[in-house]
């Protein structure tokens, strides 16, 4: 996609009024960002981790609002979302940053960097809402627009303004997430996501802590999780990649399965579609191997002893 990196655009701030305004110390100096559980506290100009927000006169922005590193037209299916929509077509953007440091990373190109280590243009909410009514009119399998690619949640704001202008135009919203965010940013969207997959790294804080997280993003992934499964506004779907040596045993897709099963007073085993996909080397971890198909194929059987709903991926 041509970038136009010009550097002139505004960043957006929190919206106004609520319980997501940031903290501010030392009269202004030094922000809290409340986006994600690393809370970073930022000096006046500073980056927080995900690369996507920034101090800007005491106030902790998204420095990321509107730049697209990457916009592309793709099956549902391949979010993925196998029980929403089926056969259907989604517009797909990502911008950068990311709030986890996953070292297999599939996309770690837009994901694990910043705004001047990528390429990127500035697509207004307007403007994408527009692109994709333009691509129904001329596919009518086009449904609707698809946050995905890096961890756009990140940048939220930009979420929920596309989101709402979308759904004036009879256009669904798919959010492809890590869901480590606290409560204020899913607040925020409330009502304005259809449909989401879910990254469900492993039941173990351990398991986040070795992709740059803490016991804090195990937490708000698994509220995430539990928050979704419980609104009927929204499709939830989740995913678990089968990493070798990491979470690859029978007892820890059982683990997660059990607990997806469980929710929404155990309605998730019925409506909470499971993904178990298959780990290959990428970005820092070059040194395992992919997951033998064979583990992929006995650890969905494992999942479902608890789901109903199990599915495969990269095999």
């Amino acid at each position: 996609m041509p970038a136009a990196n010009t550097g002139a655009e505004q960043p957006a701030a929190y919206m106004e009024g609520g319980n997501t305004a940031p903290s501010a110390e030392s009269a202004g100096a030094t922000a809290t960002c409340p986006v994600c559980p690393h809370h970073c506290r930022l000096k006046l100009g500073q980056l927080g981790r995900c690369r996507a927000r920034r101090n800007i006169d005491g106030t902790v922005m998204t420095e990321s609002y509107g730049r697209v590193t990457s916009l592309a037209l793709d099956p549902i299916e391949k979010k993925p979302l196998a029980r929403f929509m089926p056969g259907t077509l989604v517009v797909s953007l990502g911008s950068y940053g990311c709030n986890l440091t996953c070292p297999f990373c599939q996309n770690h190109e837009i994901a694990q960097v910043g705004a001047s280590e990528v390429a990127w243009r500035t697509i207004d909410p307007a403007e994408l809402v527009e692109l994709a009514e333009q691509a129904r009119t001329r596919d009518p399998r086009i449904a609707g627009i698809a946050y995905t690619y890096n961890e756009p949640l990140v940048g939220w704001e930009y979420v929920r303004d596309c989101a709402l202008l979308a759904h004036e135009r009879g256009l669904v919203n798919v959010l492809v997430s890590n869901g480590c965010a606290e409560a204020p940013v899913l607040d925020a969207l409330d009502g304005l996501i259809d449909a989401a997959n879910i990254d469900l790294k492993g039941f173990d804080p351990a398991a986040y802590r070795a992709l740059g997280g803490d016991a804090g993003a195990f937490r708000c992934a698994r509220a995430t999780i539990e928050r979704l499964a419980c609104d009927p506004t929204c499709h939830l779907e989740v995913t678990t990649l089968v990493v070798p040596g990491m979470n690859d045993t029978d007892a820890d897709i059982a683990a997660c399965a059990r607990w997806l099963a469980a929710l929404d007073e155990g309605r998730g085993s019925r409506d909470i579609a499971y993904h178990v996909s298959r780990f290959f080397p990428r970005w820092r971890m070059l040194d395992r191997s992919p997951t033998p198909v064979t583990d992929v194929y006995r650890l969905a059987d494992v999942a479902h002893r608890y789901l109903d709903h199990v599915y495969t991926g990269n095999c």
